[in-house]
Protein backbone atom coordinates (compact mmCIF):
# COMPACT_ATOMS: atom_id res chain seq x y z
CA UNK A 1 0.00 0.00 0.00
CA UNK A 2 2.72 2.52 0.57
CA UNK A 3 4.15 1.88 -2.76
CA UNK A 4 0.94 2.59 -4.42
CA UNK A 5 1.05 5.48 -2.24
CA UNK A 6 4.87 6.84 -3.41
CA UNK A 7 4.16 5.59 -7.08
CA UNK A 8 0.87 8.03 -6.80
CA UNK A 9 3.03 10.69 -5.15
CA UNK A 10 5.72 10.50 -7.60
CA UNK A 11 3.31 10.54 -10.25
CA UNK A 12 1.62 13.78 -9.13
CA UNK A 13 5.02 15.04 -8.91
CA UNK A 14 6.06 14.41 -12.21
CA UNK A 15 2.95 15.76 -13.63
CA UNK A 16 3.23 18.81 -11.92
CA UNK A 17 6.87 19.13 -12.83
CA UNK A 18 5.68 18.48 -16.95
CA UNK A 19 3.02 20.76 -16.75
CA UNK A 20 5.36 23.61 -15.06
CA UNK A 21 7.42 22.88 -18.14
CA UNK A 22 4.81 22.97 -20.43
CA UNK A 23 3.49 26.16 -18.79
CA UNK A 24 6.97 27.97 -18.77
CA UNK A 25 6.03 31.77 -19.53
CA UNK A 26 7.31 33.07 -22.05
CA UNK A 27 9.84 36.34 -22.48
CA UNK A 28 9.99 38.90 -25.22
CA UNK A 29 12.52 37.59 -28.42
CA UNK A 30 14.10 41.04 -28.92
CA UNK A 31 16.50 40.16 -26.07
CA UNK A 32 17.27 36.99 -26.99
CA UNK A 33 17.81 37.79 -30.86
CA UNK A 34 20.04 40.60 -29.87
CA UNK A 35 22.56 38.65 -27.74
CA UNK A 36 22.87 35.94 -30.16
CA UNK A 37 23.61 38.76 -32.82
CA UNK A 38 25.56 40.07 -30.67
CA UNK A 39 27.98 36.93 -29.77
CA UNK A 40 28.01 35.62 -33.93
CA UNK A 41 29.25 39.20 -35.02
CA UNK A 42 31.90 39.52 -31.56
CA UNK A 43 33.51 36.09 -33.01
CA UNK A 44 36.44 35.92 -35.16
CA UNK A 45 35.17 33.11 -37.42
CA UNK A 46 32.86 35.17 -39.18
CA UNK A 47 35.09 38.12 -39.76
CA UNK A 48 38.32 36.14 -41.08
CA UNK A 49 36.17 34.02 -42.93
CA UNK A 50 34.47 37.30 -44.58
CA UNK A 51 38.16 38.31 -45.22
CA UNK A 52 38.89 35.01 -46.55
CA UNK A 53 36.00 35.47 -49.19
CA UNK A 54 37.01 38.93 -50.28
CA UNK A 55 40.13 37.92 -52.45
CA UNK A 56 38.79 34.37 -53.30
CA UNK A 57 35.57 35.71 -54.95
CA UNK A 58 37.25 38.82 -56.33
CA UNK A 59 39.87 36.36 -58.22
CA UNK A 60 37.10 34.45 -59.80
CA UNK A 61 34.94 37.88 -60.54
CA UNK A 62 38.32 39.40 -62.53
CA UNK A 63 38.68 35.70 -64.14
CA UNK A 64 35.37 35.03 -65.45
CA UNK A 65 34.74 38.59 -66.58
CA UNK A 66 37.98 38.64 -68.69
CA UNK A 67 37.03 35.05 -69.84
CA UNK A 68 33.61 36.77 -71.03
CA UNK A 69 35.22 39.71 -72.91
CA UNK A 70 37.32 37.37 -74.82
CA UNK A 71 34.40 35.57 -75.96
CA UNK A 72 32.56 38.88 -76.37
CA UNK A 73 35.19 40.06 -79.07
CA UNK A 74 34.60 37.31 -81.25
CA UNK A 75 30.59 37.95 -80.73
CA UNK A 76 30.11 40.86 -81.50
CA UNK A 77 31.19 40.32 -84.98
CA UNK A 78 28.50 37.25 -85.19
CA UNK A 79 25.12 37.62 -83.59
CA UNK A 80 25.09 33.67 -83.63
CA UNK A 81 27.66 33.14 -81.44
CA UNK A 82 26.16 36.48 -79.39
CA UNK A 83 23.10 34.17 -78.49
CA UNK A 84 25.68 31.48 -76.98
CA UNK A 85 26.39 34.27 -73.94
CA UNK A 86 24.42 34.90 -70.81
CA UNK A 87 26.02 36.61 -67.95
CA UNK A 88 24.29 33.60 -66.26
CA UNK A 89 26.43 31.03 -66.72
CA UNK A 90 30.05 33.50 -67.77
CA UNK A 91 29.65 35.68 -65.11
CA UNK A 92 27.35 35.00 -62.04
CA UNK A 93 27.64 31.07 -61.69
CA UNK A 94 31.25 31.28 -61.77
CA UNK A 95 31.42 33.95 -59.42
CA UNK A 96 29.21 32.40 -57.03
CA UNK A 97 31.08 29.59 -57.59
CA UNK A 98 33.52 30.54 -55.06
CA UNK A 99 31.94 31.58 -53.05
CA UNK A 100 29.99 28.01 -52.80
CA UNK A 101 33.53 26.60 -51.74
CA UNK A 102 33.97 28.96 -49.05
CA UNK A 103 30.77 28.35 -47.72
CA UNK A 104 30.80 24.76 -47.98
CA UNK A 105 33.78 24.84 -45.96
CA UNK A 106 33.82 27.92 -44.00
CA UNK A 107 30.90 28.65 -43.36
CA UNK A 108 30.22 25.17 -40.36
CA UNK A 109 32.62 27.02 -38.34
CA UNK A 110 30.60 30.12 -38.18
CA UNK A 111 27.37 28.04 -37.47
CA UNK A 112 29.47 25.88 -34.67
CA UNK A 113 30.87 28.95 -32.97
CA UNK A 114 26.95 30.54 -32.68
CA UNK A 115 26.82 27.22 -29.93
CA UNK A 116 29.67 25.67 -29.34
CA UNK A 117 31.39 28.42 -27.14
CA UNK A 118 28.24 28.37 -24.90
CA UNK A 119 28.68 24.81 -24.68
CA UNK A 120 32.33 24.58 -23.73
CA UNK A 121 32.00 27.83 -21.10
CA UNK A 122 28.89 25.99 -19.29
CA UNK A 123 26.90 29.05 -20.39
CA UNK A 124 24.41 26.78 -21.66
CA UNK A 125 23.26 24.92 -18.86
CA UNK A 126 22.22 28.57 -17.61
CA UNK A 127 20.57 29.55 -21.01
CA UNK A 128 18.23 26.50 -20.95
CA UNK A 129 16.74 27.42 -17.91
CA UNK A 130 15.60 30.72 -19.14
CA UNK A 131 11.88 31.03 -19.56
CA UNK A 132 12.74 30.24 -23.56
CA UNK A 133 11.24 26.75 -25.14
CA UNK A 134 14.54 25.22 -26.81
CA UNK A 135 13.04 25.34 -30.50
CA UNK A 136 12.79 29.09 -29.55
CA UNK A 137 16.57 29.24 -28.52
CA UNK A 138 16.86 27.28 -31.72
CA UNK A 139 15.23 29.55 -33.51
CA UNK A 140 17.44 32.41 -32.50
CA UNK A 141 20.42 30.83 -33.37
CA UNK A 142 18.96 30.10 -36.91
CA UNK A 143 18.58 34.03 -37.07
CA UNK A 144 22.00 34.23 -36.35
CA UNK A 145 23.02 32.09 -38.98
CA UNK A 146 21.02 33.52 -41.59
CA UNK A 147 22.67 36.95 -40.59
CA UNK A 148 25.63 35.56 -40.64
CA UNK A 149 25.13 34.30 -44.07
CA UNK A 150 23.96 37.52 -45.39
CA UNK A 151 27.27 39.45 -43.81
CA UNK A 152 29.47 36.76 -45.75
CA UNK A 153 27.68 36.94 -49.24
CA UNK A 154 28.38 40.98 -49.21
CA UNK A 155 32.05 39.93 -51.62
CA UNK A 156 29.48 37.91 -54.00
CA UNK A 157 26.65 40.77 -53.76
CA UNK A 158 29.33 43.62 -54.18
CA UNK A 159 30.50 41.60 -57.74
CA UNK A 160 26.96 41.90 -59.09
CA UNK A 161 27.12 45.17 -58.59
CA UNK A 162 30.61 45.84 -59.94
CA UNK A 163 29.19 43.74 -62.94
CA UNK A 164 26.25 46.20 -63.03
CA UNK A 165 28.29 49.42 -62.83
CA UNK A 166 30.78 48.01 -65.65
CA UNK A 167 27.78 48.01 -67.80
CA UNK A 168 26.94 44.01 -68.14
CA UNK A 169 23.76 42.71 -67.61
CA UNK A 170 21.51 41.29 -65.00
CA UNK A 171 18.31 39.20 -65.94
CA UNK A 172 16.49 40.35 -62.19
CA UNK A 173 14.55 36.48 -62.28
CA UNK A 174 17.33 34.64 -62.77
CA UNK A 175 20.12 36.61 -60.57
CA UNK A 176 17.52 36.33 -57.73
CA UNK A 177 16.76 32.71 -57.84
CA UNK A 178 20.57 31.97 -57.69
CA UNK A 179 21.07 33.65 -54.60
CA UNK A 180 18.07 32.30 -53.34
CA UNK A 181 19.72 28.70 -54.18
CA UNK A 182 23.56 30.01 -52.60
CA UNK A 183 20.94 31.38 -49.63
CA UNK A 184 19.17 27.87 -49.12
CA UNK A 185 22.57 26.00 -49.34
CA UNK A 186 24.15 28.58 -46.89
CA UNK A 187 21.47 27.45 -44.32
CA UNK A 188 21.98 23.75 -44.86
CA UNK A 189 25.45 24.07 -43.94
CA UNK A 190 24.47 26.24 -40.92
CA UNK A 191 21.78 23.52 -39.89
CA UNK A 192 24.54 21.05 -40.09
CA UNK A 193 27.24 22.77 -38.14
CA UNK A 194 24.41 23.84 -35.52
CA UNK A 195 23.57 20.04 -35.05
CA UNK A 196 27.80 18.79 -34.60
CA UNK A 197 28.44 21.76 -32.25
CA UNK A 198 25.52 20.46 -30.04
CA UNK A 199 26.38 16.55 -30.51
CA UNK A 200 29.79 17.25 -30.29
CA UNK A 201 31.39 17.92 -26.83
CA UNK A 202 33.93 20.05 -28.15
CA UNK A 203 33.96 22.95 -31.01
CA UNK A 204 36.95 20.81 -32.52
CA UNK A 205 35.05 17.95 -32.75
CA UNK A 206 31.98 19.55 -34.29
CA UNK A 207 34.27 20.87 -36.93
CA UNK A 208 35.71 17.63 -38.00
CA UNK A 209 32.21 16.32 -38.32
CA UNK A 210 30.95 19.50 -40.32
CA UNK A 211 33.48 18.85 -42.84
CA UNK A 212 33.28 15.39 -42.75
CA UNK A 213 29.85 15.09 -43.88
CA UNK A 214 30.43 18.53 -46.27
CA UNK A 215 33.75 17.33 -48.01
CA UNK A 216 32.07 13.34 -48.24
CA UNK A 217 29.13 15.12 -49.97
CA UNK A 218 32.11 15.90 -53.25
CA UNK A 219 33.12 12.56 -52.53
CA UNK A 220 29.97 11.32 -52.83
CA UNK A 221 29.00 13.21 -55.75
CA UNK A 222 32.65 12.42 -58.12
CA UNK A 223 32.44 8.78 -57.26
CA UNK A 224 28.51 7.91 -58.10
CA UNK A 225 28.11 10.83 -60.98
CA UNK A 226 26.65 9.55 -64.52
CA UNK A 227 25.94 6.55 -62.40
CA UNK A 228 22.15 4.57 -62.79
CA UNK A 229 19.67 3.00 -60.08
CA UNK A 230 21.01 3.25 -56.60
CA UNK A 231 24.08 4.94 -56.85
CA UNK A 232 21.76 7.12 -58.98
CA UNK A 233 19.63 8.17 -55.98
CA UNK A 234 22.88 8.17 -53.45
CA UNK A 235 24.19 11.01 -55.91
CA UNK A 236 21.19 13.32 -55.16
CA UNK A 237 21.81 13.13 -51.67
CA UNK A 238 25.02 15.16 -51.97
CA UNK A 239 25.06 18.92 -50.83
CA UNK A 240 26.20 19.93 -54.44
CA UNK A 241 22.91 18.47 -56.06
CA UNK A 242 21.45 20.95 -54.53
CA UNK A 243 22.71 23.95 -56.43
CA UNK A 244 22.79 22.64 -59.91
CA UNK A 245 19.16 23.59 -60.55
CA UNK A 246 19.73 26.76 -59.63
CA UNK A 247 22.68 27.79 -61.82
CA UNK A 248 20.63 27.04 -64.95
CA UNK A 249 17.87 29.12 -63.80
CA UNK A 250 15.45 26.19 -62.62
CA UNK A 251 13.40 27.05 -59.82
CA UNK A 252 11.73 23.47 -58.44
CA UNK A 253 9.41 23.30 -55.80
CA UNK A 254 10.14 20.03 -55.12
CA UNK A 255 13.90 20.64 -54.50
CA UNK A 256 13.20 23.91 -53.03
CA UNK A 257 10.41 21.69 -50.66
CA UNK A 258 12.88 19.48 -49.99
CA UNK A 259 15.86 21.44 -48.66
CA UNK A 260 13.47 23.23 -46.21
CA UNK A 261 12.39 19.29 -45.37
CA UNK A 262 16.47 18.63 -44.36
CA UNK A 263 16.61 22.24 -42.97
CA UNK A 264 13.87 21.96 -40.47
CA UNK A 265 15.04 18.14 -39.68
CA UNK A 266 18.32 19.36 -38.76
CA UNK A 267 16.70 21.88 -36.74
CA UNK A 268 14.80 19.69 -35.35
CA UNK A 269 17.57 17.30 -34.43
CA UNK A 270 19.14 19.96 -32.60
CA UNK A 271 16.48 20.86 -30.37
CA UNK A 272 16.02 17.27 -29.44
CA UNK A 273 19.97 17.10 -28.44
CA UNK A 274 19.80 20.87 -26.86
CA UNK A 275 18.95 20.26 -23.49
CA UNK A 276 22.10 19.29 -21.26
CA UNK A 277 19.55 16.92 -18.43
CA UNK A 278 17.88 14.55 -21.07
CA UNK A 279 19.41 11.09 -21.67
CA UNK A 280 20.78 9.73 -24.59
CA UNK A 281 18.83 7.16 -24.31
CA UNK A 282 15.52 9.78 -25.00
CA UNK A 283 17.19 11.50 -27.30
CA UNK A 284 18.19 8.71 -29.53
CA UNK A 285 14.53 7.58 -29.52
CA UNK A 286 13.74 11.06 -30.78
CA UNK A 287 15.92 11.53 -33.38
CA UNK A 288 15.10 8.60 -35.22
CA UNK A 289 11.30 10.05 -35.16
CA UNK A 290 13.13 12.99 -36.70
CA UNK A 291 14.67 11.19 -39.19
CA UNK A 292 11.57 8.97 -40.56
CA UNK A 293 9.88 12.61 -40.82
CA UNK A 294 12.73 13.88 -42.73
CA UNK A 295 12.74 10.89 -44.69
CA UNK A 296 9.04 10.89 -45.33
CA UNK A 297 9.34 14.64 -46.30
CA UNK A 298 11.95 13.99 -48.75
CA UNK A 299 9.96 11.18 -50.29
CA UNK A 300 6.86 13.27 -50.57
CA UNK A 301 9.07 16.27 -52.05
CA UNK A 302 10.77 13.83 -54.37
CA UNK A 303 7.08 13.50 -56.06
CA UNK A 304 6.95 17.13 -56.56
CA UNK A 305 7.74 17.96 -60.08
CA UNK A 306 6.35 21.67 -60.31
CA UNK A 307 8.58 23.89 -61.54
CA UNK A 308 9.41 27.45 -62.86
CA UNK A 309 11.85 28.02 -65.90
CA UNK A 310 13.59 31.59 -64.57
CA UNK A 311 16.71 31.81 -67.03
CA UNK A 312 16.05 34.78 -69.55
CA UNK A 313 17.05 32.49 -72.53
CA UNK A 314 14.68 29.52 -71.47
CA UNK A 315 17.70 26.66 -71.34
CA UNK A 316 15.38 24.51 -69.76
CA UNK A 317 12.01 24.89 -71.83
CA UNK A 318 10.76 24.10 -75.56
CA UNK A 319 9.47 27.12 -77.30
CA UNK A 320 6.45 28.81 -76.13
CA UNK A 321 4.16 27.04 -78.86
CA UNK A 322 5.72 23.73 -77.98
CA UNK A 323 5.05 23.99 -74.68
CA UNK A 324 1.47 24.75 -75.20
CA UNK A 325 1.15 21.99 -77.29
CA UNK A 326 2.93 19.28 -75.01
CA UNK A 327 0.72 19.93 -72.08
CA UNK A 328 -2.13 19.45 -73.95
CA UNK A 329 -0.81 15.82 -74.77
CA UNK A 330 -2.50 13.64 -71.87
CA UNK A 331 -1.63 10.32 -72.80
CA UNK A 332 0.95 8.45 -70.85
CA UNK A 333 4.36 8.84 -72.91
CA UNK A 334 7.28 6.02 -72.29
CA UNK A 335 10.71 6.61 -73.26
CA UNK A 336 13.06 3.76 -73.48
CA UNK A 337 16.56 4.96 -73.69
CA UNK A 338 19.28 2.46 -74.42
CA UNK A 339 22.54 4.26 -73.21
CA UNK A 340 24.30 4.08 -70.56
CA UNK A 341 24.41 6.80 -67.91
CA UNK A 342 27.96 8.15 -68.37
CA UNK A 343 27.44 8.13 -72.27
CA UNK A 344 27.74 12.01 -73.60
CA UNK A 345 24.67 10.95 -76.01
CA UNK A 346 22.82 10.21 -73.11
CA UNK A 347 23.74 13.60 -71.41
CA UNK A 348 22.71 15.73 -74.36
CA UNK A 349 19.17 13.63 -74.67
CA UNK A 350 18.80 14.16 -70.87
CA UNK A 351 19.78 18.18 -71.05
CA UNK A 352 17.77 19.08 -74.00
CA UNK A 353 14.96 17.05 -74.27
CA UNK A 354 14.25 14.69 -71.54
CA UNK A 355 14.02 17.17 -68.78
CA UNK A 356 12.36 19.72 -70.96
CA UNK A 357 9.47 16.82 -71.94
CA UNK A 358 8.91 15.93 -68.00
CA UNK A 359 8.54 18.95 -67.35
CA UNK A 360 6.06 19.82 -69.96
CA UNK A 361 4.38 17.22 -70.29
CA UNK A 362 1.65 15.75 -67.44
CA UNK A 363 2.63 12.20 -67.81
CA UNK A 364 5.96 11.17 -68.55
CA UNK A 365 8.04 7.92 -68.21
CA UNK A 366 12.08 7.41 -68.66
CA UNK A 367 13.39 3.88 -68.46
CA UNK A 368 17.11 3.65 -68.68
CA UNK A 369 17.40 0.19 -70.38
CA UNK A 370 21.41 0.02 -71.72
CA UNK A 371 24.13 -0.84 -69.25
CA UNK A 372 27.88 -0.02 -69.95
CA UNK A 373 28.79 -3.38 -70.97
CA UNK A 374 26.28 -2.89 -73.65
CA UNK A 375 28.73 -0.18 -75.44
CA UNK A 376 30.91 -2.44 -76.79
CA UNK A 377 28.50 -4.91 -78.18
CA UNK A 378 28.01 -3.58 -82.18
CA UNK A 379 25.44 -6.10 -82.79
CA UNK A 380 23.21 -4.64 -80.15
CA UNK A 381 20.38 -2.24 -80.10
CA UNK A 382 22.43 0.46 -78.69
CA UNK A 383 21.76 4.22 -78.67
CA UNK A 384 18.50 2.91 -79.94
CA UNK A 385 15.52 5.38 -78.17
CA UNK A 386 11.91 4.25 -78.10
CA UNK A 387 9.29 6.66 -77.96
CA UNK A 388 5.59 4.83 -76.73
CA UNK A 389 2.51 7.29 -76.96
CA UNK A 390 -0.56 5.38 -76.14
CA UNK A 391 -0.41 2.53 -78.81
CA UNK A 392 1.88 3.94 -80.98
CA UNK A 393 5.51 3.30 -81.47
CA UNK A 394 9.34 4.64 -82.89
CA UNK A 395 12.23 4.80 -82.67
CA UNK A 396 15.37 7.38 -83.26
CA UNK A 397 18.52 7.67 -82.38
CA UNK A 398 18.69 11.23 -82.38
CA UNK A 399 19.35 13.79 -79.43
CA UNK A 400 18.43 17.00 -80.83
CA UNK A 401 14.53 18.53 -79.58
CA UNK A 402 14.59 19.38 -83.62
CA UNK A 403 14.30 16.19 -84.43
CA UNK A 404 12.74 14.71 -81.69
CA UNK A 405 9.92 16.91 -81.32
CA UNK A 406 8.13 16.07 -84.97
CA UNK A 407 8.58 12.45 -83.83
CA UNK A 408 6.06 13.06 -80.80
CA UNK A 409 3.75 15.15 -82.36
CA UNK A 410 3.34 12.44 -85.13
CA UNK A 411 2.67 9.64 -82.68
CA UNK A 412 0.26 12.16 -81.29
CA UNK A 413 -1.59 12.96 -84.39
CA UNK A 414 -1.01 15.90 -84.22
CA UNK A 415 0.59 18.86 -86.15
CA UNK A 416 3.45 20.76 -85.37
CA UNK A 417 2.95 24.31 -84.38
CA UNK A 418 4.43 27.62 -86.12
CA UNK A 419 7.74 28.76 -85.31
CA UNK A 420 7.44 31.15 -82.55
CA UNK A 421 8.85 34.71 -83.80
CA UNK A 422 11.05 37.18 -81.04
CA UNK A 423 11.92 34.46 -78.77
CA UNK A 424 15.46 33.94 -79.68
CA UNK A 425 17.70 35.03 -76.84
CA UNK A 426 19.95 37.95 -78.07
CA UNK A 427 23.26 37.05 -76.06
CA UNK A 428 25.00 40.22 -73.73
CA UNK A 429 28.37 40.40 -75.32
CA UNK A 430 30.55 42.99 -73.29
CA UNK A 431 33.82 43.45 -73.84
CA UNK A 432 35.37 45.52 -70.23
CA UNK A 433 38.53 44.84 -68.19
CA UNK A 434 38.08 44.66 -64.38
CA UNK A 435 41.57 44.67 -63.26
CA UNK A 436 41.14 47.74 -61.26
CA UNK A 437 38.17 46.03 -59.45
CA UNK A 438 40.88 43.25 -57.38
CA UNK A 439 41.92 46.67 -55.42
CA UNK A 440 38.46 46.62 -53.81
CA UNK A 441 38.48 42.88 -53.22
CA UNK A 442 41.92 42.98 -52.04
CA UNK A 443 42.18 46.43 -50.42
CA UNK A 444 39.08 48.54 -50.05
CA UNK A 445 36.71 45.58 -48.88
CA UNK A 446 38.62 44.09 -46.65
CA UNK A 447 39.83 47.59 -44.80
CA UNK A 448 36.40 48.62 -44.68
CA UNK A 449 35.69 45.09 -42.90
CA UNK A 450 38.39 45.30 -40.79
CA UNK A 451 37.32 48.52 -39.36
CA UNK A 452 33.75 47.56 -38.89
CA UNK A 453 35.59 44.38 -36.99
CA UNK A 454 37.31 47.23 -34.70
CA UNK A 455 33.99 49.06 -34.43
CA UNK A 456 31.80 46.06 -32.79
CA UNK A 457 34.99 45.09 -31.05
CA UNK A 458 35.16 48.14 -29.17
CA UNK A 459 31.03 48.37 -28.21
CA UNK A 460 30.63 47.56 -24.63
CA UNK A 461 29.45 44.40 -23.72
CA UNK A 462 25.88 43.87 -23.09
CA UNK A 463 25.93 41.89 -19.80
CA UNK A 464 22.84 40.95 -18.39
CA UNK A 465 20.83 42.43 -21.21
CA UNK A 466 18.41 39.36 -20.59
CA UNK A 467 18.06 40.02 -17.12
CA UNK A 468 17.90 43.86 -17.33
CA UNK A 469 14.88 42.89 -20.03
CA UNK A 470 12.71 41.15 -17.29
CA UNK A 471 13.84 37.60 -18.68
CA UNK A 472 15.09 35.59 -15.06
CA UNK A 473 15.65 31.95 -15.24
Amino acid sequence: MRRLDCRAAHWRISSLHSREAYLRPTAPIVPLLAKELREVTAGRALWTMLLLVCPLVGYSFVQAVSLYSESSAAALQSPVLARSLSPLDGILVPTFGSFYVAVTLLFPFVAIRVLGQEKESGALRLLVQLPYRPSTLIAAKFCAVLAAWFMVSIPALSALAVWAMLGGHLAALETLNLILGHLLYGLLAGAIGLLAAVIADNSATAAIIALAVTIGSWVLDFTLAGRSGLSAWLAQLSLTQTLRPFEQGLLSAGLVLGIAAVIGGLAALTVVWLPPGTSVRTKVIRSVSCVLVIAVALTAAAQIRASVDLSEDRRNSFSSADERLLASLRRPLVIKVNLAAEDPRYIDLRRNVLAKLERAMPDVTVVLASERSSVANPSDAYGQIEYVYGDRTDVSRSTSPREILPLLYALAGTQPPAPSVGEEYPGYPLVVSADAVLLWFFGGLPLLIVLAWRRIRRLPPDKGSLVHQGVKP
